[in-house]
């Protein structure tokens, strides 16, 4: 197992890195196991090279890149996500939803590899902007989506940009799930992503089933990683939430829940070992992840 480095280290495993970092071509000056600004400066250039999260910090992802050639793993924190602490998140939420449909939510962020700190906090507090009550529900009819006299979800009919053609389109293909998946392309597109075929195409309403809802949800976020993680890594919960729902609709509930849950995780990820400081946001080379447009 690698040491997490960062910017301050010293010792042996700083001077590995700094020659593994020379061997690959991003020369961090001599290798005399200081972690300074040239050694980050480098590793930064590597991990922008290799489609990795450049944070300067070289995690499990960044070591397995750089020595192994593999995409590597991150610490997995999902064994840590208790009801507890979710409840703690979700403070206006019944307990009963919650332990029924989080080990489903768990499984599905492991099966995506969305199981570091921060993907799974972004998943947990997704769920609490779109669907508070920690159950997939269908979206409502609105003013964003119905027309004055119209009938539901006729806004949606033609939105060729989610693939709709027409009537009943928009009912059919409205949000559904934990995080809303709407419109008939990504009913397909995820669908399949999922292990589906055409099965959520052709009976929409699966995406209100606790399981399928909890893959969609971590297929979807799993597509958005990288810049999700930038964002996360710059504090801009903002530009996180966006890339997700395009808006700033449940801001004030996702970065709720995302700032308590790193309250609650922080003691028991700062306690994994040969972690320093806080935990890496390393990142999954881009092309092992699926995509979707």
């Amino acid at each position: 197992m690698f040491p997490v480095l960062r910017r301050g280290a010293n010792g042996s495993s700083v001077e590995r890195l700094q020659r593994s970092l020379a061997a690959a071509g991003f020369n961090p000056g001599a290798a005399d196991g200081r972690f300074g600004p040239a050694t980050e400066a480098a590793l930064v250039a590597f991990q922008r090279a290799h489609g990795l999260l450049a944070d300067g910090v070289a995690g499990p992802l960044t070591w397995a890149r750089l020595e192994g050639g593999g995409p590597g793993a991150p610490a997995d924190i999902t064994g840590q996500v208790s009801l507890d602490v979710v409840a703690d998140m979700f403070p206006f939420t019944r307990l009963d939803p919650i332990a029924q449909h989080l080990p489903a939510v768990l499984g599905a962020l492991r099966r995506f590899d969305l199981v570091d700190q921060p993907m799974v906090l972004m998943a947990l507090a997704t769920i609490r902007a779109e669907s508070e009550t920690f159950e997939p529900i269908d979206e409502l009819p609105s003013r964003f989506n119905t027309s004055p006299g119209g009938h539901p979800f006729d806004l949606y009919d033609n939105r060729i940009d989610l693939g709709n053609q027409g009537r009943p389109d928009g009912a059919r293909f409205k949000g559904r799930g934990f995080i809303q998946l709407t419109g008939r392309q990504n009913y397909s597109r995820i669908g399949r992503q999922i292990g589906q075929g055409d099965r959520l195409e052709r009976q929409p309403e699966l995406a209100n089933e606790p399981g399928i809802a909890a893959l969609v949800l971590a297929c979807f976020l799993a597509v958005r990683r990288l810049p999700i993680k930038e964002a996360l890594l710059e504090n801009d919960l903002a530009r996180a939430r966006r890339l997700v729902n395009g808006g700033r609709h449940g801001l004030d509930r996702f970065t709720e829940a995302y700032r308590i849950g790193q309250n609650r995780l922080r003691d028991a990820v700062w306690s994994l070992p040969q972690v320093m400081e806080q935990p890496p946001l390393d990142y999954y080379p881009v092309e092992t992840v699926p995509v979707v447009a």
